[in-house]
């Protein structure tokens, strides 16, 4: 099951992603966690992805595309994966076509209003990365502290609510040719994402079953939506 994610800030990507990296133990590959890792390292990476990143600017497409096309290469892909975060470009779509054959692209439709709302409760493990909100599902168990590994969970600077206002409008301005790009291929799903993921994740899988795109079972069947 080789899927993309697209949605605006707010949408779920994480939260969807790792709900389906736990039941179907494929990875979870978000450009945007592999570069804040590097930053933190301060690798030569980090440090060139940090100078476009404090501008406000998006990565060059070339840099990005060779981090996707590592990460596509190790084996833990062979049951499939999730990408979230990329592609962010025509160009990056059109080299990711490629690379790999994508089965489906899910984008996650949410409104404004939520999108604001979430980012404002969401909370994320500086450890193993997992995704929390304290409004929503999934809610840790312990007031902002990581269930698996007891980490105080931190709120992201862009989370605030004008930023995240702006994120989501910037999202659509430049998304539209990507999403109109699998439209025109015919893998592009389109999911109200303004509801809970209880209500949405059987109903997604549903649909990737009932397109043959999910064939894999459950390496963990017990694993339940938030």
């Amino acid at each position: 099951m080789r899927i993309v994610l697209i949605g605006a800030p707010g949408a779920g990507k994480g939260t969807y992603a790792q709900y389906f990296r736990e039941k179907y133990c494929i990875p979870h590959i978000s450009t945007g966690d592999i570069f804040r890792e590097e930053i933190s390292k301060n690798t030569d990476l980090g440090r060139l992805a940090k100078t476009y990143i404090d501008r406000g600017e998006l990565v060059p497409d070339d840099i990005v595309n060779n981090i996707v096309k590592t990460r596509l290469s190790q084996p833990d892909v062979e049951r499939g994966f999730i990408l979230d975060g990329y592609p962010r470009t025509i160009v990056q779509a059109v080299y990711l076509d490629t690379l790999v054959n994508i089965d489906a692209v899910i984008h996650l439709i949410v409104s404004e209003e939520v999108a604001v709302k979430r980012l404002s409760g969401r909370r994320t493990c500086p450890i193993c990365n997992r995704v929390y909100n304290i409004y929503f599902e999934p809610k840790p168990i312990n007031d902002e502290i990581c269930d698996y590994d007891g980490a105080k969970l931190v709120k992201r600077k862009d989370d605030e609510p004008d930023i995240v206002r702006n994120r989501y409008r910037v999202f659509y301005e430049t998304f539209k040719p990507i999403l109109d790009y699998y439209r025109s291929k015919n893998i592009l799903i389109e999911i109200d994402a303004n509801r809970s993921i209880r209500e949405v994740a059987p109903e997604l899988e549903n649909i990737l079953i009932t397109r043959n795109i999910l064939k894999i079972k459950p390496c963990k069947p017990d694993v339940k939506p938030g």
